[in-house]
């Protein structure tokens, strides 16, 4: 064997050790975003066992639809501060979906029908909160989702249907 004989396999060897480098990273990557992605859906998950979260649900769930603003503040501080926090928790789903950081189908699972039956309740009264803040950006994002949301709320039967059949 030459010095140019193990030269050449020593080439060899240099490029099969940066392509397995790379692949390795790639795998770790790969591993990376799955694990990112569980973590958030487990954080997603926790936002529904908020007591908070669910007294305020309880609240607006019991306002008519398109509730004029007049009506929910009527109703005392406990509704509008109600509907802050819906918004709020919302408005952090639907741009955390929008950057892609947590899975929009995970979301729409997770909390689809709320999200667009909370957007119909307080609709009117958060574009009342627009115009009296002047920020039409408020609660663009839970206006986005529930949007995303509703348009494809058809697309599938409900899980209770769809996967009557399914065994663990």
């Amino acid at each position: 064997m030459t010095l140019q004989d193990i030269a050449n396999y020593a080439e060899i060897l240099g490029a099969l050790t940066v392509l397995g480098g790379v692949l390795f990273g790639l795998f770790q990557v790969s591993e990376f975003r799955k694990q990112r992605r569980d973590a958030i859906a487990a954080e997603l998950t926790r936002t529904f066992y908020n007591a908070e979260l669910a007294d305020a649900v309880a609240l607006v769930r019991s306002l008519p639809d398109h509730c004029p603003p007049n009506e929910l503040r009527q109703r005392g501080p406990q509704y509008e501060r109600a509907a802050i926090i819906i918004n709020t928790t919302f408005e952090t789903m639907g741009l955390l979906v929008f950057k892609k950081i947590a899975d929009y189908e995970t979301v729409q699972q997770l909390a689809g029908g709320m999200i667009v039956v909370m957007w119909r309740k307080l609709d009117a009264w958060l574009e009342q909160v627009r115009k009296e803040q002047s920020q039409p950006s408020w609660a663009e994002w839970f206006q986005w989702l529930a949007e995303q949301t509703a348009a494809r709320k058809d697309e599938g039967r409900p899980a209770y249907l769809e996967y009557r059949d399914w065994n663990p």
